[in-house]
This record gives C-alpha cells, structure tokens and sequence, in this order.
C-alpha cells in the first residue's frame, strides 16, 4: 500500500501522462449551485486530503489532453476514448493501391500523411505502384478511438471498436480489418458517419471527397523509409498533436466515466494504467456507451456551450507541467549541509511563483517561525483560489453544458485541485519552516529541519515525464517502442503479420517488454540505423 504522501504524488503525476488505477464515481451530472457551495466553503480546501483512493478525474483529465497525440496514446495503447469529430474540407488523404490506378470500390484505409499510405504503394519494381491524393470536398463526419486503435494485435486495442460494431468483445477477430470496417460503417450510416478514425477508415470513396492524382511511382523498397515513417510521425508525438481532424469534445464518451460506466471500476483495482481494459464491461453499460455515441452524433454543434475544451485542459498544462519539471529536478540534486538553505530558498522562490496569482494577502501567517499550526489551515484561501481558477467560468454555464462537457468540467476541477493542493502545501511548509527569503525567520532553522523539508518536497513531486534523458543528438531522434516498427527481421525473411497472429513467434510479443511498458530512447535517424 502506498503513503499517503507518496499516494498523492502519483495521482499528481497522472494528471500529465502518468500511473495510478484507483477510480471512484465520476459524476456528469452534478448542478453548478453544488460546485459553487463547496468552493465558498473553506472547509473544503483541507490540504491534508487526498483525493479519494477510487478517483478518476485524472484519468479523463489526461486521456482528453492527450487526443490525436501519438506518444502517450502509443504509452498507453488500450484506448478508453471515444469522440466525434469532423475532416474539414480541403484535407488531403493518401492511399497507397495495391491493384491499379483504380478508386477503390470496397471500405479501405487512407492516411493524412503520405510518407505513411507509401508503405502500401506496392508493385513490381518494374512497373512501380499506384498512390492516390484525395481532398475533403464536403467536412466529412468520423468518429475517433483514442489509443493505438490501428494496431490490431491481442491485448485490448480493438476493444472499443469491437464495443461499437458488435456490442462486445471479439478477441478471435482481433485480425479481421474487412469485417470490422464493413459493421461499423453499417454501424455508422443511420448517423452520418463517414469513417473512422485509427488510421482513417473510409466508408464510401465517392462521398465528400474527390481525386487530385492518381500516380505511378517507384515501388518502396529501401529500409530508409521505415525511419523516414517513424520521423514524420514524430511531429505528431504530443501537443497539438493531429490537426488536420477536429474533434468534438462536448461528445467525448469516457470509459473512465465511473457514472457511464460503474462495471469497469472493479476491474481496474490493483492495476496499473498499463493493463486498464474494457475488456469485462458489462451488458448494460455497453447499452449506456451506446446510448450516449447516439446522442452526440445526432446532435447539432448549435446545443453546445460553445467552450473551447482543448484549449481549457491545456492552459493547465501549460502553466503546470514545466515548473513541476523544474521542481523535481532542483528537489532530486545531491546537496551538502552548507548548500541546503539556499536550495531550498530556490525551490520556495518557485512554488511562491505558482501560487502568486492565487496569494490572498490575509491569508498569510501572523508568526511564520510559530509551528504550532502544523495543519497549515490558514493557506485553505490560496488553496481555493488556485484550485477555482480555471473552472469557476465555466461553472456558471452550468445548464448549457452537455453531459461530455460536464465530466470534462469535473475532470479540470479535480486534477487542478490536487496540483494546487501539492504546490499549495509544498509552499506552506516553506513558510513555516523558514524559507521564504520574503518570511526570514528571526533564526535560521537547522540543517536537520531543511532537510526533512526538502525531504517530503521530493516525495510531493516524485515523478517521471515521458522524454529522452539526456536530450538526443542532432542525429538521433527520441522514440518511443510502437510495435512493431524498431523490429525488422533480417532481408528476406520479413514475416506477415497473419503469422504473427496464428501464433509464430517471428515477431516480438506485444505484450511483454518495452513493446508493453513502453519507454522512450534514442536511435538514429541517419545510416546506419540502430535502436
């Protein structure tokens, strides 16, 4: 089990692609008078309580910021998302032919990349292959699965996909791509949907698009574009992620959503983000699920408050992340007894910096060299002030607010509160320790002190950001393992991916290893290549 302290760091961390599996009801429905009392009530903002041990506003907090961005959707690759979202008009899609300059007349793939629909521009190297360049002439409606949901492999990414189609699961179809697309474009046509989103599948190649060329070019046949592929998908590795697809969030469906879906919550007790499934949902929340995609496909964008959701989750992001980075690192260096104090004056410096904006004047210490208030009631103000500040807006939308932007809204609202709760105590503790070079204590305070403080700073901040440490060569580039691209079999012995699945062991299993518990590294992007 872990401490509280230690147990509240997690869930901090999770907030930006991070690790914790205990979920509570996640209610989308509560009035905007609820949240207005409990924000007006300082016994509310207790910096000693953490976040209820089933909480999963986090969990729809991260996986809403992290839509259509390839590394943590790559990180954490069973998806739990599944959102509306519309190709606007004038977006160029690619298809490699793998018969002829022929319009394909059958449900098939495209990509919005080239450099990706190149890997299917197959033909004798004779008389090259066929590669054909699309543009979006009428916006076109598609619905998006979160996680590697083109990675058809065993193991849940096919989880959500199988939910819609089929209305369960279908582990032994895991392979079968034609009748998956054909039952969710069936699925799809009494809401207009004109494909879907992993790779981008088309229901109809004579709707809402129309050729600009049709050509004739070299077969692919060189590693260099293998690293070429893993290169241009890099510049879709995190925020803003894929743009040329807008998604709906006042549609988003969670399945992280404990009110939508309470059969799950169970099932994720004792696990680790890595092996959350849908897998053992039940009939009836299936229903719900369904229920709720009907209602936001069939809803005009007139109804919706109009709030920019993206924007709201990332202006968090943004103003937390990278000063959290700064302070595990400054909190993690090896310091003597002589270098502490100052130290840990920086550190304060940083955490005041946070809160300035939120530093209600009364609320600071009479006495701050006085330890006896060990609870540090009296920062509950600067608490509730930097928790509030980014919902209190839209809380007053209240009724305008779809059920999709209501979870949305109490996902902002309990991710910032435990930042604000952490970096809230974290200052507090500095205050009454005696290093705020604003607050000096009329003594220094002891080596021991500081260092107990500097101490419980660490395990408040204790965790990992998904990058390459140190930061790669210019001729390197940082990858993240994507099963199964950084595995090629020696020349002319590349298996089929049927092998794969029947059973061979050719290629790497996906469920074990870094190919599971992805972590990034650096590899060269020039000859010779090497992971």
């Amino acid at each position: 089990m872990l401490s509280t302290r230690k147990a509240a760091a997690v869930w901090l961390f999770l907030a930006f692609e991070l690790v914790l599996t205990k979920q509570t009801p996640l209610s989308s429905h509560a009035p905007s008078s609820f949240y207005t009392r409990i924000e007006n009530d300082l016994g509310q903002w207790d910096l000693g309580e953490v976040p209820a041990v089933n909480a999963t506003g986090h969990l729809v907090f991260e996986t809403a910021n992290s839509l259509l961005q390839h590394w943590p959707n790559t990180r954490y690759r069973i998806g739990h998302t599944i959102v509306p979202g519309t190709i606007p008009v004038g977006t160029l899609l690619y298809h490699g032919a793998l018969t002829g300059p022929h319009l394909p007349t059958a449900l098939e793939w495209v990509s919005v990349e080239p450099d990706h629909s190149m890997i299917f521009c197959q033909g004798p190297i004779e008389t090259g292959c066929w590669h054909l360049t699309l543009k979006v002439t009428q916006p076109m409606k598609v619905l998006y699965f979160d996680g590697s949901s083109a990675v058809n492999i065993p193991g849940g990414t096919m989880d959500t996909q199988d939910l819609v189609a089929w209305s369960k699961m279908k582990p032994d179809w895991v392979g079968n791509e034609s009748k998956r697309i054909m039952d969710l474009c069936t699925w799809g046509q009494k809401y207009g949907v004109n494909g879907f989103v992993s790779e981008v599948m088309i229901c109809d190649f004579t709707s809402h698009m129309e050729v600009v060329s049709f050509l004739n070019l070299e077969s692919t046949r060189i590693m260099h574009h293998m690293f070429e592929i893993m290169h241009s998908a890099s510049r879709r590795e995190m925020y803003p992620g894929e743009t040329r697809i807008l998604l709906d969030f006042s549609g988003l469906v969670s399945f992280y959503d404990t009110a939508l879906v309470p059969s799950l919550v169970p099932r994720r007790v004792g696990l680790e983000r890595w092996d959350h499934r849908v897998q053992g949902i039940s009939s009836e929340d299936i229903e719900r699920v369904q229920d709720r995609l009907a209602q936001a496909l069939a809803q005009p964008p007139v109804t919706t408050s109009g709030i920019d959701w993206k924007t709201v989750l990332r202006v968090v992001v943004d103003r937390y992340a990278s000063r959290l980075e700064m302070m595990q690192y400054l909190v993690n260096m090896t310091l003597d007894d002589r270098s502490m104090f100052g130290h840990a004056q920086q550190v304060q410096r940083r955490l005041r910096t946070v809160l300035l904006p939120y530093t209600v004047f009364a609320a600071l210490p009479p006495n701050t060299s006085v330890t006896a208030n060990a609870t540090n009631s009296w920062a509950a103000p600067v608490f509730r002030e930097c928790a509030t500040s980014h919902t209190a807006p839209i809380v007053a939308h209240g009724a305008t607010l779809m059920p999709s932007e209501r979870l949305l809204l109490q996902a902002v609202r309990e991710t910032t509160r435990e930042i604000c709760r952490v970096v809230t105590k974290m200052w507090a503790s500095g205050m009454m320790t005696g290093v705020d070079p604003l607050y000096p204590p009329e003594q220094r305070p002891e080596a021991d002190r500081i260092r107990t403080l500097m101490g419980e700073w660490k395990e408040d901040v204790t965790h990992a950001w998904v990058k390459c440490r140190p930061a790669c060569g210019f001729e390197e580039m940082c990858y993240l393992p994507a099963w199964p691209i950084g595995f090629f079999p020696t020349p002319g012995s590349e298996p089929s991916f049927q092998a794969q699945r029947d059973g061979a062991s050719l290629w790497p299993d996906p469920n074990k290893g870094e190919w599971k518990r992805p972590q990034p590294k650096c590899i060269r992007r020039l000859e010779p290549y090497g992971f």
